[in-house]
């Protein structure tokens, strides 16, 4: 089976939540790979994270130099667009690689969070987005009502939240700022919903357990990793306590 561009399955999946929910026998494990290498992104960017954090040189060298910060973020959305927009033209291996290097770069970025938060409250924070993210994750799969409109609409808010947090850039608006958290909140409460649904219809279509559906079952892994760690984000920036 060749690979179909994605975009394309994701409105193939969109129109087959308007059907039957009829799995193919290659569906458990491709969704099992899914939540796989989304747990094995999670572990690699919090220990890449502690790890930053405990190492004074190395934070100096990324926070203390705007060009090394921007050039990982930078990457950071590189290797997102690379991964979405070239799946069809790599091969799993180099696809894979690739989804693991933007896991240790976030957790590199991400690093910053145990200098502005307390342990305790980074620990509670996670473990409040964990419990949130897999019940709506839980809905979303087994849900039969169509979630496309919703995800639409959730996008949209999205690049609103995306423009409203460049322009509080340079406002500096506490108000604002904590605003844009909850808002934040909300969306990827939703996102996290539509997204485990689209997957689930994405990866019901693959009749045979190939390269193809395993790139499939990858990309679906990082958009839940993507949902999960903006989650924790907002929710650390509302519920976590900042050190003194």
């Amino acid at each position: 089976m060749e690979y179909k561009d994605f975009d394309r399955m994701v409105n193939e999946a969109e129109g087959t939540s308007r059907r039957s929910f009829t799995p193919s026998v290659t569906f458990p494990a491709l969704m099992r790979k899914v939540y796989l290498w989304m747990t094995l992104a999670m572990a690699i960017t919090g220990v890449t994270a502690y790890g930053v954090a405990t190492s004074p040189d190395i934070l100096a060298m990324i926070f203390g130099n705007r060009l090394v910060f921007w050039g990982l973020v930078i990457a950071e959305f590189a290797l997102v667009f690379g991964i979405s927009g070239m799946l069809n033209r790599i091969s799993l291996s180099t696809a894979t690689l690739m989804f693991v290097a933007y896991s240790v770069i976030n957790g590199a970025v991400l690093s910053s969070i145990f200098l502005l938060y307390t342990m305790q409250s980074i620990g509670q924070v996670f473990f409040i987005t964990a419990g949130t993210f897999g019940a709506m994750a839980l809905i979303g799969y087994t849900t039969n009502k169509d979630l496309s409109s919703m995800g639409r609409i959730l996008f949209m808010a999205l690049i609103g939240l995306v423009i409203a947090t460049v322009v509080n850039i340079f406002v500096g608006s506490t108000g604002m700022q904590t605003i844009i958290s909850y808002i934040g909140v909300l969306i990827f409460v939703g996102l996290t919903a539509y997204d485990s649904q689209k997957i689930k219809m994405m990866l019901a279509e693959q009749d045979v357990y190939d390269e193809s559906a395993q790139k499939l079952a990858l990309i679906g892994a990082l958009t839940l990793y993507l949902d999960f760690i903006n989650l924790f984000i907002y929710m650390l920036r509302i519920f976590g306590s900042k050190n003194d």
